[in-house]
């Protein structure tokens, strides 16, 4: 099942690099990079992971304020908008991060983890873990607040992608057997009122930032 999940994403991701580098990021998601970036420098980390770095947006942000970032991404054609960026990037699924344990001090995911299978989602947290050093800090931002997982049928993605949707105590009991949770908050759909119109008022970002036991 991952395997064709991810083979479909790549494809979708694949046609959509000029369309998603269109746009400018929402404003909820500059206010959770920020925040994260204003704890990364209180604590003193340089070296960070963005994993689902699609056209590089944010790794952009976090290079521009200091950080020695890599980025990665499923879709090789998202990983070269990140080069033409300037930034250091590789084509790499969630399973295969092919970096030695413990090298960076932060992980970056926005929005990427909810493809992950809920089968395969603690598989991708233990690899995230190994790869932080101790102490160090990972943002995880994404769609959730029920279980639900599969295709939408409202996606305008194809091949159209799988989501997996956690409930809120679905997640924190999943990461916290990997990670000290230090800060958990729901973001309200307001301001993305389409969501809410399709039936999706129960939907919220999850935002969590989690540290390396």
């Amino acid at each position: 099942m991952y395997d064709k999940i991810i083979t479909d994403l790549r494809k979708a991701y694949d046609q959509k690099v000029e369309e998603r580098d269109s746009k400018s990021p929402d404003a909820w998601k500059i206010e959770e990079r920020q925040r994260f970036l204003t704890l990364l420098q209180a604590e003193g980390k340089s070296t960070l992971l963005e994993i689902g770095a699609g056209t590089g947006v944010h790794g952009k942000f976090f290079q521009e304020n200091g950080l020695d970032i890599i980025c990665t991404d499923l879709s090789p054609e998202m990983v070269q908008c990140c080069r033409d960026k300037g930034l250091t990037a590789y084509p790499m699924d969630f399973l295969n991060l092919d970096f030695p344990a413990h090298s960076f001090d932060a992980l970056f995911a926005m929005n990427c983890l909810l493809h992950v299978p809920w089968a395969e989602f603690k598989n991708v947290l233990s690899i995230l873990q190994s790869l932080l050093k101790p102490g160090g800090l990972f943002y995880l931002g994404q769609y959730g607040g029920r279980e639900q997982a599969g295709i939408r049928p409202e996606d305008h993605y194809e091949p159209k992608r799988f989501f997996s949707f956690l409930s809120d105590a679905q997640m924190q009991a999943a990461v916290t057997q990997f990670f000290e949770l230090l800060f958990f908050a729901p973001i309200p759909l307001e301001w993305n009122p389409k969501e809410a119109k399709q039936g999706n008022a129960d939907i919220h970002i999850q935002s969590l930032i989690l540290r390396q036991k």
